[in-house]
């Protein structure tokens, strides 16, 4: 039996080498939190899982963001940093996508390969 995912906040903890690292997480999981996402904001504190998700854009972004995508044991598949007004490819086999602050996700070691948690 899958999760059962909730809009919400929660922390993102990303098994990398240089060991465990938490980040303040919002989860969307509705339709309309997934809609919205990081649209309108000028950053982010932390990280935002979309969840179902297989592709993000970037349109009417303010902020170049960096997307990872994840599978469904959420190991991560793909992780690109993307510029405002861009569409992304549909990954196979991702399930989740996580959206932060360009540049952020190498600070925490999360590329692929890696494995991250999330504790709501």
């Amino acid at each position: 039996m899958g999760r059962r995912w909730r809009d919400g906040r929660g922390t993102l903890v990303v098994h990398g080498e240089r060991g465990d690292v938490s980040v303040p997480l919002e989860v969307a999981a509705s339709y309309r939190a997934r809609t919205k996402g990081l649209l309108g904001r000028d950053s982010i504190a932390g990280a935002m899982l979309l969840t179902p998700a297989g592709s993000v854009h970037t349109f009417r972004m303010r902020m170049p963001i960096d997307v990872a995508y994840l599978d469904r044991r959420l190991n991560v598949i793909a992780v690109r940093t993307m510029p405002p007004g861009r569409l992304g490819l549909p990954r196979l086999r991702s399930r989740h996508v996580l959206e932060a602050a360009a540049g952020a996700m190498a600070g925490w070691g999360l590329r692929a390969g890696v494995r991250v948690t999330v504790e709501v």
